[in-house]
Protein backbone atom coordinates (compact mmCIF):
# COMPACT_ATOMS: atom_id res chain seq x y z
CA UNK A 1 0.00 0.00 0.00
CA UNK A 2 1.68 3.46 -0.80
CA UNK A 3 2.25 5.50 1.88
CA UNK A 4 4.48 8.34 0.83
CA UNK A 5 3.07 10.34 -2.06
CA UNK A 6 5.58 13.50 -3.13
CA UNK A 7 3.51 14.39 -6.58
CA UNK A 8 0.36 14.96 -6.99
CA UNK A 9 -2.28 16.67 -9.43
CA UNK A 10 -4.85 18.20 -7.62
CA UNK A 11 -8.07 19.95 -9.07
CA UNK A 12 -9.72 22.64 -6.74
CA UNK A 13 -13.18 24.20 -7.30
CA UNK A 14 -14.08 27.71 -5.20
CA UNK A 15 -17.42 28.66 -3.55
CA UNK A 16 -19.50 30.45 -5.82
CA UNK A 17 -20.58 33.98 -5.11
CA UNK A 18 -24.26 33.44 -3.91
CA UNK A 19 -27.42 35.72 -5.98
CA UNK A 20 -28.51 39.12 -4.27
CA UNK A 21 -32.36 39.82 -3.59
CA UNK A 22 -35.07 41.91 -5.48
CA UNK A 23 -37.19 42.34 -2.68
CA UNK A 24 -39.58 45.62 -2.22
CA UNK A 25 -40.65 46.32 1.51
CA UNK A 26 -43.82 45.54 2.21
CA UNK A 27 -45.92 46.89 5.18
CA UNK A 28 -49.31 47.43 6.26
CA UNK A 29 -49.84 51.58 5.47
CA UNK A 30 -46.18 51.99 3.93
CA UNK A 31 -47.31 51.59 -0.08
CA UNK A 32 -43.68 52.83 -1.09
CA UNK A 33 -41.53 50.82 1.21
CA UNK A 34 -38.49 50.68 -0.97
CA UNK A 35 -35.87 47.99 -1.84
CA UNK A 36 -35.01 46.03 0.41
CA UNK A 37 -32.89 42.98 -1.48
CA UNK A 38 -29.39 41.94 0.39
CA UNK A 39 -26.49 41.19 -1.00
CA UNK A 40 -24.93 37.66 -1.72
CA UNK A 41 -22.28 35.90 0.32
CA UNK A 42 -18.52 35.41 -0.99
CA UNK A 43 -17.74 31.59 -1.92
CA UNK A 44 -15.40 30.19 -0.04
CA UNK A 45 -11.41 30.09 -1.40
CA UNK A 46 -9.28 27.08 -1.76
CA UNK A 47 -6.27 27.96 0.15
CA UNK A 48 -3.26 25.51 0.73
CA UNK A 49 -1.45 26.15 3.83
CA UNK A 50 2.27 24.54 5.59
CA UNK A 51 1.70 22.49 8.33
CA UNK A 52 4.97 20.98 9.89
CA UNK A 53 2.89 17.80 11.40
CA UNK A 54 1.97 16.70 7.11
CA UNK A 55 4.73 14.95 5.79
CA UNK A 56 3.19 13.43 2.95
CA UNK A 57 0.54 14.05 0.06
CA UNK A 58 -1.08 10.88 0.21
CA UNK A 59 -4.60 12.54 1.51
CA UNK A 60 -4.38 14.46 -2.30
CA UNK A 61 -3.30 11.01 -3.53
CA UNK A 62 -6.59 9.21 -2.57
CA UNK A 63 -8.93 12.63 -2.86
CA UNK A 64 -8.44 14.91 -5.83
CA UNK A 65 -10.93 16.48 -6.09
CA UNK A 66 -11.15 19.23 -3.57
CA UNK A 67 -14.22 22.21 -3.27
CA UNK A 68 -14.79 25.17 -0.78
CA UNK A 69 -18.47 25.76 0.01
CA UNK A 70 -20.65 28.69 -1.82
CA UNK A 71 -21.97 31.69 -0.51
CA UNK A 72 -25.65 31.76 0.52
CA UNK A 73 -28.15 34.10 -1.28
CA UNK A 74 -29.57 37.52 0.26
CA UNK A 75 -33.10 37.61 1.37
CA UNK A 76 -35.37 40.73 1.59
CA UNK A 77 -35.33 42.78 4.74
CA UNK A 78 -32.01 43.89 4.17
CA UNK A 79 -30.48 40.62 5.05
CA UNK A 80 -26.78 39.82 3.45
CA UNK A 81 -26.23 35.68 2.67
CA UNK A 82 -23.41 34.09 4.47
CA UNK A 83 -19.82 34.11 3.28
CA UNK A 84 -18.96 30.43 2.16
CA UNK A 85 -16.07 28.60 4.28
CA UNK A 86 -12.89 28.58 3.08
CA UNK A 87 -11.32 25.38 2.42
CA UNK A 88 -7.79 24.99 3.77
CA UNK A 89 -5.98 22.17 3.22
CA UNK A 90 -2.52 21.62 4.75
CA UNK A 91 0.67 20.68 3.17
CA UNK A 92 3.80 19.38 3.86
CA UNK A 93 6.80 22.30 4.13
CA UNK A 94 8.74 22.74 0.85
CA UNK A 95 5.67 21.87 -1.48
CA UNK A 96 6.00 23.47 -4.71
CA UNK A 97 3.04 24.65 -6.47
CA UNK A 98 2.76 24.35 -10.53
CA UNK A 99 0.27 24.79 -13.30
CA UNK A 100 -0.18 22.23 -16.07
CA UNK A 101 1.96 23.39 -18.18
CA UNK A 102 4.91 23.32 -15.40
CA UNK A 103 5.18 26.72 -14.44
CA UNK A 104 5.91 27.91 -10.99
CA UNK A 105 2.90 29.50 -9.02
CA UNK A 106 4.34 29.29 -5.33
CA UNK A 107 7.16 27.68 -3.34
CA UNK A 108 5.57 26.75 0.34
CA UNK A 109 8.46 26.63 2.48
CA UNK A 110 7.63 27.84 6.70
CA UNK A 111 5.21 26.82 8.80
CA UNK A 112 2.02 28.86 8.20
CA UNK A 113 3.09 29.78 4.75
CA UNK A 114 -0.19 29.88 2.44
CA UNK A 115 -0.92 30.23 -0.84
CA UNK A 116 -5.02 30.80 -2.41
CA UNK A 117 -5.24 28.32 -5.21
CA UNK A 118 -8.64 29.06 -5.75
CA UNK A 119 -11.10 32.32 -4.93
CA UNK A 120 -14.11 31.95 -4.51
CA UNK A 121 -16.62 34.20 -6.55
CA UNK A 122 -17.98 37.34 -5.05
CA UNK A 123 -21.65 37.91 -4.03
CA UNK A 124 -24.20 39.71 -6.27
CA UNK A 125 -25.55 43.14 -4.86
CA UNK A 126 -29.03 43.34 -3.96
CA UNK A 127 -31.49 45.90 -5.33
CA UNK A 128 -31.15 48.01 -2.16
CA UNK A 129 -27.84 48.44 -2.99
CA UNK A 130 -28.61 48.98 -6.56
CA UNK A 131 -30.93 51.54 -5.73
CA UNK A 132 -30.28 55.12 -6.98
CA UNK A 133 -31.63 58.54 -7.79
CA UNK A 134 -32.44 57.76 -10.82
CA UNK A 135 -33.69 54.24 -10.51
CA UNK A 136 -35.12 54.39 -7.05
CA UNK A 137 -36.84 51.06 -6.87
CA UNK A 138 -34.69 48.02 -8.92
CA UNK A 139 -36.48 45.14 -10.53
CA UNK A 140 -33.16 42.90 -10.70
CA UNK A 141 -30.41 42.26 -8.37
CA UNK A 142 -26.35 40.82 -9.53
CA UNK A 143 -26.24 37.36 -9.79
CA UNK A 144 -22.88 35.65 -7.13
CA UNK A 145 -20.18 34.97 -9.73
CA UNK A 146 -18.47 31.45 -10.12
CA UNK A 147 -15.60 30.35 -7.87
CA UNK A 148 -12.49 29.53 -10.07
CA UNK A 149 -11.71 25.91 -11.11
CA UNK A 150 -8.10 24.80 -10.60
CA UNK A 151 -5.66 22.31 -12.28
CA UNK A 152 -2.48 22.67 -9.78
CA UNK A 153 0.05 19.89 -9.31
CA UNK A 154 1.72 19.87 -5.81
CA UNK A 155 5.74 18.38 -5.84
CA UNK A 156 7.08 18.14 -2.62
CA UNK A 157 11.01 19.06 -1.97
CA UNK A 158 12.40 17.73 1.03
CA UNK A 159 13.31 20.74 3.21
CA UNK A 160 16.86 19.46 4.87
CA UNK A 161 20.32 21.09 5.12
CA UNK A 162 22.48 17.89 4.47
CA UNK A 163 21.92 14.91 1.70
CA UNK A 164 23.01 11.57 1.49
CA UNK A 165 23.07 9.94 -2.26
CA UNK A 166 24.56 6.75 -3.35
CA UNK A 167 23.77 3.53 -4.31
CA UNK A 168 21.05 1.41 -2.59
CA UNK A 169 22.55 -0.43 0.49
CA UNK A 170 25.40 1.51 0.52
CA UNK A 171 24.79 2.22 4.13
CA UNK A 172 22.74 5.78 3.86
CA UNK A 173 19.63 4.66 6.54
CA UNK A 174 22.09 3.09 8.60
CA UNK A 175 23.90 6.89 8.77
CA UNK A 176 20.62 8.40 9.65
CA UNK A 177 19.93 5.94 12.28
CA UNK A 178 23.04 6.60 14.59
CA UNK A 179 23.23 10.24 13.57
CA UNK A 180 20.36 11.24 14.45
CA UNK A 181 16.67 9.52 16.28
CA UNK A 182 15.40 9.11 13.06
CA UNK A 183 14.19 4.74 12.99
CA UNK A 184 14.35 4.12 8.66
CA UNK A 185 13.80 0.49 7.77
CA UNK A 186 17.09 -0.95 7.12
CA UNK A 187 18.01 -4.17 5.33
CA UNK A 188 20.71 -5.84 3.42
CA UNK A 189 18.80 -6.02 -0.11
CA UNK A 190 18.67 -3.16 -2.57
CA UNK A 191 15.93 -0.47 -2.60
CA UNK A 192 15.06 -1.58 0.87
CA UNK A 193 14.51 2.92 1.45
CA UNK A 194 11.64 3.44 -0.41
CA UNK A 195 10.61 6.82 0.77
CA UNK A 196 13.23 9.81 1.58
CA UNK A 197 14.25 9.62 5.17
CA UNK A 198 14.79 12.80 8.03
CA UNK A 199 16.92 13.11 10.64
CA UNK A 200 17.65 15.67 13.08
CA UNK A 201 21.34 15.95 14.18
CA UNK A 202 22.89 18.20 16.79
CA UNK A 203 26.52 19.06 16.91
CA UNK A 204 27.77 21.31 19.15
CA UNK A 205 25.69 24.52 18.84
CA UNK A 206 24.46 23.64 15.84
CA UNK A 207 21.18 22.15 14.58
CA UNK A 208 20.36 20.68 11.12
CA UNK A 209 18.44 17.93 9.65
CA UNK A 210 19.58 15.22 7.35
CA UNK A 211 17.73 13.17 4.95
CA UNK A 212 18.63 10.48 2.44
CA UNK A 213 17.64 9.90 -0.89
CA UNK A 214 16.97 6.78 -1.99
CA UNK A 215 16.75 4.60 -5.57
CA UNK A 216 20.16 6.07 -7.23
CA UNK A 217 21.52 3.61 -9.84
CA UNK A 218 23.19 4.83 -13.52
CA UNK A 219 20.46 6.13 -15.87
CA UNK A 220 18.17 7.72 -12.59
CA UNK A 221 18.15 11.07 -14.03
CA UNK A 222 16.62 8.96 -17.18
CA UNK A 223 13.78 7.46 -14.92
CA UNK A 224 15.88 4.04 -13.77
CA UNK A 225 15.04 2.95 -10.32
CA UNK A 226 13.61 5.23 -8.13
CA UNK A 227 16.15 8.31 -8.41
CA UNK A 228 14.04 10.54 -10.46
CA UNK A 229 11.24 10.34 -8.30
CA UNK A 230 13.18 11.75 -5.49
CA UNK A 231 16.38 13.50 -7.04
CA UNK A 232 13.83 16.95 -6.43
CA UNK A 233 14.58 16.45 -2.53
CA UNK A 234 18.12 17.30 -2.88
CA UNK A 235 17.56 20.63 -4.80
CA UNK A 236 16.77 22.52 -1.16
CA UNK A 237 20.00 20.76 1.08
CA UNK A 238 22.82 23.01 1.21
CA UNK A 239 25.53 20.07 1.52
CA UNK A 240 25.93 16.61 -0.68
CA UNK A 241 27.36 13.57 1.35
CA UNK A 242 28.40 10.65 -1.17
CA UNK A 243 28.38 7.64 0.90
CA UNK A 244 30.39 5.12 -0.66
CA UNK A 245 29.88 1.04 0.29
CA UNK A 246 33.93 -0.59 0.69
CA UNK A 247 32.39 -3.67 1.54
CA UNK A 248 29.96 -4.41 -1.71
CA UNK A 249 30.00 -7.64 -3.09
CA UNK A 250 29.67 -6.90 -6.55
CA UNK A 251 32.34 -7.25 -8.64
CA UNK A 252 32.03 -4.38 -11.19
CA UNK A 253 31.68 -2.34 -8.17
CA UNK A 254 34.16 0.05 -6.49
CA UNK A 255 34.23 3.49 -4.63
CA UNK A 256 35.70 5.35 -7.23
CA UNK A 257 33.11 4.55 -10.02
CA UNK A 258 30.28 4.79 -7.82
CA UNK A 259 31.57 8.08 -6.96
CA UNK A 260 31.82 8.77 -10.65
CA UNK A 261 28.17 7.23 -11.70
CA UNK A 262 26.20 9.41 -8.95
CA UNK A 263 28.19 12.51 -10.21
CA UNK A 264 26.72 11.90 -13.80
CA UNK A 265 23.49 11.38 -12.50
CA UNK A 266 23.48 14.33 -10.39
CA UNK A 267 25.50 17.11 -13.35
CA UNK A 268 22.18 15.31 -15.66
CA UNK A 269 19.52 16.34 -13.32
CA UNK A 270 20.95 19.68 -13.05
CA UNK A 271 21.49 22.74 -10.50
CA UNK A 272 23.49 21.16 -8.12
CA UNK A 273 26.94 22.51 -9.00
CA UNK A 274 27.49 24.49 -6.51
CA UNK A 275 26.65 22.48 -3.34
CA UNK A 276 29.74 21.50 -1.61
CA UNK A 277 30.28 17.84 -1.61
CA UNK A 278 31.80 15.56 1.24
CA UNK A 279 32.52 11.39 0.43
CA UNK A 280 32.46 9.13 3.66
CA UNK A 281 33.84 5.65 2.95
CA UNK A 282 31.29 3.48 4.79
CA UNK A 283 31.49 0.06 6.60
CA UNK A 284 35.16 0.14 7.50
CA UNK A 285 34.34 -2.11 10.24
CA UNK A 286 34.72 -5.03 7.20
CA UNK A 287 38.13 -6.11 7.20
CA UNK A 288 38.48 -5.72 3.36
CA UNK A 289 36.53 -2.72 4.00
CA UNK A 290 38.85 -0.92 5.67
CA UNK A 291 41.83 -2.10 3.39
CA UNK A 292 39.87 -0.91 0.58
CA UNK A 293 39.32 3.00 1.84
CA UNK A 294 42.69 3.33 2.78
CA UNK A 295 43.56 3.03 -1.01
CA UNK A 296 41.26 4.95 -2.53
CA UNK A 297 41.65 7.58 0.04
CA UNK A 298 44.05 9.41 -1.54
CA UNK A 299 42.62 9.85 -5.07
CA UNK A 300 39.55 11.03 -3.66
CA UNK A 301 41.70 13.81 -2.00
CA UNK A 302 43.29 14.45 -4.98
CA UNK A 303 40.01 15.41 -6.60
CA UNK A 304 39.45 17.89 -4.00
CA UNK A 305 36.87 15.98 -1.61
CA UNK A 306 37.20 15.82 2.38
CA UNK A 307 37.20 11.98 3.70
CA UNK A 308 36.21 10.60 6.23
CA UNK A 309 35.81 6.82 7.02
CA UNK A 310 33.14 5.33 9.00
CA UNK A 311 31.07 2.62 10.22
CA UNK A 312 27.62 3.29 11.15
CA UNK A 313 27.38 -0.77 12.95
CA UNK A 314 30.44 0.22 14.90
CA UNK A 315 29.90 3.69 15.75
CA UNK A 316 33.41 4.68 13.71
CA UNK A 317 34.00 8.46 13.34
CA UNK A 318 30.66 9.81 13.49
CA UNK A 319 31.57 12.24 15.86
CA UNK A 320 33.91 13.78 13.23
CA UNK A 321 31.66 13.46 10.59
CA UNK A 322 28.68 15.23 12.25
CA UNK A 323 30.95 18.56 13.03
CA UNK A 324 32.37 18.67 9.77
CA UNK A 325 28.44 18.34 8.46
CA UNK A 326 27.43 21.50 10.69
CA UNK A 327 30.48 23.35 9.97
CA UNK A 328 29.23 23.60 6.28
CA UNK A 329 25.83 24.06 7.36
CA UNK A 330 26.90 26.65 9.82
CA UNK A 331 29.11 28.46 6.47
CA UNK A 332 26.14 27.77 4.02
CA UNK A 333 23.63 29.41 6.47
CA UNK A 334 25.73 32.48 6.97
CA UNK A 335 26.40 32.92 3.32
CA UNK A 336 22.25 33.17 2.62
CA UNK A 337 21.11 36.77 2.10
CA UNK A 338 19.28 38.13 4.94
CA UNK A 339 15.59 38.00 4.44
CA UNK A 340 14.05 40.87 4.35
CA UNK A 341 10.77 42.29 6.02
CA UNK A 342 7.79 42.55 4.08
CA UNK A 343 7.38 45.05 1.48
CA UNK A 344 4.32 46.23 -0.07
CA UNK A 345 4.52 46.96 -3.95
CA UNK A 346 1.98 49.40 -5.42
CA UNK A 347 2.02 49.68 -9.22
CA UNK A 348 -0.72 52.37 -10.28
CA UNK A 349 -2.65 51.41 -13.52
CA UNK A 350 -1.12 53.58 -16.58
CA UNK A 351 -2.78 56.84 -17.41
CA UNK A 352 -4.25 55.48 -20.33
CA UNK A 353 -5.35 52.43 -19.14
CA UNK A 354 -9.19 51.92 -20.26
CA UNK A 355 -9.60 48.94 -17.95
CA UNK A 356 -10.47 46.70 -21.27
CA UNK A 357 -9.55 46.04 -24.97
CA UNK A 358 -11.75 46.03 -28.38
CA UNK A 359 -10.12 43.90 -30.61
CA UNK A 360 -11.66 42.67 -34.13
CA UNK A 361 -11.22 38.74 -35.09
CA UNK A 362 -10.55 38.06 -38.39
CA UNK A 363 -14.77 36.65 -38.65
CA UNK A 364 -15.10 40.36 -38.34
CA UNK A 365 -16.37 39.69 -34.76
CA UNK A 366 -15.56 42.15 -31.81
CA UNK A 367 -14.34 40.57 -28.90
CA UNK A 368 -14.07 42.68 -25.24
CA UNK A 369 -11.69 41.72 -22.83
CA UNK A 370 -11.11 43.41 -19.67
CA UNK A 371 -11.84 42.30 -15.59
CA UNK A 372 -14.75 45.03 -15.14
CA UNK A 373 -17.00 43.77 -18.58
CA UNK A 374 -16.12 40.03 -17.87
CA UNK A 375 -17.21 40.34 -14.23
CA UNK A 376 -20.39 42.03 -15.26
CA UNK A 377 -21.52 40.31 -17.86
CA UNK A 378 -20.86 37.36 -15.59
CA UNK A 379 -23.60 38.83 -12.66
CA UNK A 380 -25.99 40.03 -15.02
CA UNK A 381 -29.07 38.39 -15.22
CA UNK A 382 -30.34 38.07 -19.07
CA UNK A 383 -33.83 36.85 -18.23
CA UNK A 384 -34.58 40.34 -16.77
CA UNK A 385 -34.69 43.15 -19.04
CA UNK A 386 -34.03 45.99 -16.95
CA UNK A 387 -30.84 44.08 -15.48
CA UNK A 388 -29.76 43.98 -19.20
CA UNK A 389 -30.33 47.37 -19.56
CA UNK A 390 -28.47 48.27 -16.10
CA UNK A 391 -25.04 46.15 -17.75
CA UNK A 392 -25.84 48.26 -20.94
CA UNK A 393 -25.53 51.55 -19.18
CA UNK A 394 -22.35 50.60 -17.40
CA UNK A 395 -20.56 49.30 -20.05
CA UNK A 396 -21.58 52.65 -22.02
CA UNK A 397 -19.68 54.94 -18.84
CA UNK A 398 -17.04 52.46 -18.96
CA UNK A 399 -16.05 53.78 -22.72
CA UNK A 400 -17.05 50.19 -24.26
CA UNK A 401 -19.55 51.94 -26.90
CA UNK A 402 -17.11 54.71 -27.92
CA UNK A 403 -14.00 52.00 -28.16
CA UNK A 404 -16.75 49.84 -30.73
CA UNK A 405 -17.20 52.60 -32.57
CA UNK A 406 -13.43 53.77 -32.99
CA UNK A 407 -12.48 50.05 -33.88
CA UNK A 408 -15.39 50.65 -36.43
CA UNK A 409 -18.06 48.28 -35.18
CA UNK A 410 -21.41 49.41 -37.29
CA UNK A 411 -25.14 48.77 -35.89
CA UNK A 412 -25.84 44.79 -36.05
CA UNK A 413 -22.24 43.93 -36.23
CA UNK A 414 -21.02 40.52 -33.95
CA UNK A 415 -19.83 41.38 -30.38
CA UNK A 416 -18.57 39.34 -27.97
CA UNK A 417 -17.90 39.71 -24.26
CA UNK A 418 -15.15 37.20 -23.15
CA UNK A 419 -12.77 34.38 -23.64
CA UNK A 420 -13.31 32.29 -26.84
CA UNK A 421 -14.88 29.56 -24.51
CA UNK A 422 -17.02 31.49 -22.23
CA UNK A 423 -18.29 34.31 -23.94
CA UNK A 424 -21.53 36.52 -24.23
CA UNK A 425 -21.84 37.01 -27.77
CA UNK A 426 -24.88 39.76 -29.03
CA UNK A 427 -25.92 41.73 -32.31
CA UNK A 428 -24.22 45.32 -31.40
CA UNK A 429 -26.84 48.11 -31.57
CA UNK A 430 -25.94 51.43 -30.98
CA UNK A 431 -27.93 53.46 -27.86
CA UNK A 432 -27.46 56.12 -25.24
CA UNK A 433 -27.11 55.78 -21.48
CA UNK A 434 -30.81 55.24 -20.54
CA UNK A 435 -32.03 56.54 -16.65
CA UNK A 436 -35.28 56.22 -15.02
CA UNK A 437 -37.21 57.63 -18.04
CA UNK A 438 -36.02 54.64 -20.00
CA UNK A 439 -37.59 52.17 -17.05
CA UNK A 440 -41.02 50.58 -16.86
CA UNK A 441 -42.67 48.45 -14.65
CA UNK A 442 -39.83 46.59 -12.64
CA UNK A 443 -38.02 44.08 -14.25
CA UNK A 444 -38.68 45.92 -17.89
CA UNK A 445 -36.72 48.22 -20.19
CA UNK A 446 -38.58 49.88 -22.88
CA UNK A 447 -35.16 49.51 -25.24
CA UNK A 448 -35.58 45.94 -25.17
CA UNK A 449 -39.54 46.00 -26.38
CA UNK A 450 -38.59 45.05 -29.52
CA UNK A 451 -36.03 42.49 -28.71
CA UNK A 452 -38.56 39.57 -28.09
CA UNK A 453 -37.29 35.75 -28.35
CA UNK A 454 -38.29 33.82 -30.64
CA UNK A 455 -40.84 31.50 -29.21
CA UNK A 456 -42.89 35.55 -28.49
CA UNK A 457 -42.54 36.60 -32.13
CA UNK A 458 -43.84 33.63 -33.40
CA UNK A 459 -46.58 33.99 -31.10
CA UNK A 460 -47.22 37.55 -31.75
CA UNK A 461 -47.15 37.42 -35.52
CA UNK A 462 -50.23 34.52 -35.19
CA UNK A 463 -51.91 36.63 -33.21
CA UNK A 464 -51.67 39.42 -35.57
CA UNK A 465 -52.90 36.39 -38.17
CA UNK A 466 -55.81 35.24 -36.40
CA UNK A 467 -56.84 39.32 -35.90
CA UNK A 468 -56.70 39.58 -39.51
CA UNK A 469 -58.55 36.62 -40.52
CA UNK A 470 -61.21 38.02 -37.94
CA UNK A 471 -61.31 41.36 -39.82
CA UNK A 472 -61.86 39.72 -43.02
CA UNK A 473 -64.63 37.13 -41.81
CA UNK A 474 -66.36 40.35 -40.66
CA UNK A 475 -65.99 42.89 -43.90
CA UNK A 476 -69.34 42.73 -45.43
CA UNK A 477 -69.44 43.83 -48.95
CA UNK A 478 -71.96 46.43 -50.40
Amino acid sequence: MTTFVDRVELHVAAGNGGHGCASVHREKFKPLGGPDGGNGGRGGDVILTVDQSVTTLLDYHHSPHRKATNGKPGEGGHRSGKDGQDLVLPVPDGTVVLDKAGNVLADLVGHGTSYVAAQGGRGGLGNAALASARRKAPGFALLGEPGDLQDVVLELKTVADVALVGYPSAGKSSLISVLSAAKPKIADYPFTTLVPNLGVVTAGSTVYTIADVPGLIPGASQGRGLGLEFLRHVERCSVLVHVLDTATLESDRDPLSDLDVIEEELRQYGGLDNRPRIVVLNKIDVPDGKDLAEMVRPDLEARGYRVFEVSAVAHLGLKELSYALAELVASARAARPKEEATRIVIRPKAVDDAGFTVTREDDGLFRVRGEKPERWVRQTDFNNDEAVGYLADRLNRLGVEDELLKAGARGGDGVAIGPEENAVVFDWEPSVTAGAEMLGRRGEDHRFEGVRPAAQRRRDRQAERDESEREFDDFQPF
